[in-house]
């Protein structure tokens, strides 16, 4: 747990739950101005990052206990952090998470429907469950990952690592060798430099093998990789999140891994396949900001709609431009997304 306040009385409480992979201090508090922590300080919040309990695992030797670390463990794990500190504070409340602990955070607030002083939900680039009617073949697709996800498990795998620390390694210390990845044969062949590896994954990870990839609209950043008719050609770019920043939060994460029960439940979330996991979106009582990214989690309302539906206040809007961590490390992210995110109403 981290806690973040000002030298003056806070006004409410932000919780704070990082994406998957991810920790507080990646997520949430690094950045290439002001980061996300430190604008929440100044508009007068105690801060509460609440790390994910794979953040201290050995990548090398999961714990076994990794099998049972799916969303309803992460939610009692934050309930248990929530109760804790405004038991001892006092003060109304918000919870804010980013992807996997955007998730989460809406999974607490139907869990604590009961509580007046939780107030808001802020959500920063989620899925929802697709909508059966319109994108059949993203429900049937998630329900596949999830069922992929079982049969892991089945034989004993807990976790997975993204890779996103080896990738980064190697692309600080030698960014002009050979990654593991080959350039296209018509594109000369050979194989793509480190650094070139490392913006090939963050712009384009639709397009890249990954068993949850295909979630994203176009990639982790926004930006692009173009192949040259040589390496020595070969240009890409991050538009709005400089490679340093990334980096930067990459040299911040624990283990760097993801449960595979933690993916398993959130793919049923996806494909609104309650028998496995479902959030109960008609218990949300609170106020909903959701912000996503169109080339990230993009535009699937249906949980938004169902959250509305229900009785909830609900403002939904997805944000040009950015990829799935822009939302939290693009230079321009205070005045395009979190502006948006941190207004109230009234």
């Amino acid at each position: 747990m981290h806690v973040i306040a000002g030298a003056t009385p806070p006004a409410r409480i932000v919780f704070l739950f990082p994406g998957g992979g991810l920790n507080v201090l990646a997520n949430f508090c690094t950045a290439a101005r002001r980061s996300l922590a430190e604008v929440l300080v100044e508009r007068g919040c105690l801060v509460v990052g609440v790390d994910p309990r794979e953040d201290g695992v050995d990548p090398a030797d999961p714990d076994p206990a990794c099998a049972r670390w799916g969303l309803a463990a992460h939610r009692a794990d934050a309930d248990r952090v929530v109760a804790g500190v405004v038991a001892a504070v006092g003060l109304p409340y918000e919870v804010l998470g980013h992807s996997a602990g955007a998730a989460v955070a809406l999974d607490l607030a139907a869990y604590r429907a009961w509580d007046v002083r939780l107030e808001r939900v802020l959500v920063l680039d989620t899925t929802g469950p697709y909508d059966a009617e319109v994108e059949p073949e993203l429900v049937e697709r998630a329900r596949g990952l999830a069922s992929a996800m079982r049969e892991l498990l089945a034989a004993g795998t807990t976790t997975v690592d993204p890779g996103l620390r080896g990738l980064f390694a190697r692309a600080v210390a030698d960014p002009d060798g050979d990654s593991p990845v080959p350039r296209p044969a018509a594109a000369g062949g050979g194989f793509v430099s480190n650094r070139g590896l490392v913006h090939l994954a963050l712009t384009r990870t639709a397009e890249l093998p990954g068993a949850a990839n295909w979630v994203y609209h176009h990639g982790l950043s926004s930006g692009d990789y173009e192949f040259g008719a040589a390496r020595e050609l070969d240009r890409f770019r991050l538009d709005r999140s400089p490679f340093e920043v990334w980096a930067a939060a990459v040299r911040e994460l624990g283990s760097g891994v993801q449960p595979v029960a933690l993916l398993r439940d959130l793919a049923a979330v996806w494909g609104g396949w309650a028998e496995v996991y479902g959030i109960d979106w008609s218990a949300v009582r609170a106020e909903v900001v959701w912000v996503n990214a169109e080339g990230g989690r993009g535009d699937h309302d249906l949980g938004a709609r169902r959250l509305a539906e229900a009785g909830a206040s609900v403002d939904y809007r997805v944000v040009p431009g950015y990829g799935h961590g822009d939302v939290v490390w693009a230079v321009d992210a205070e005045q395009q997304v979190w502006r948006r995110l941190l207004s109230r109403r009234g």
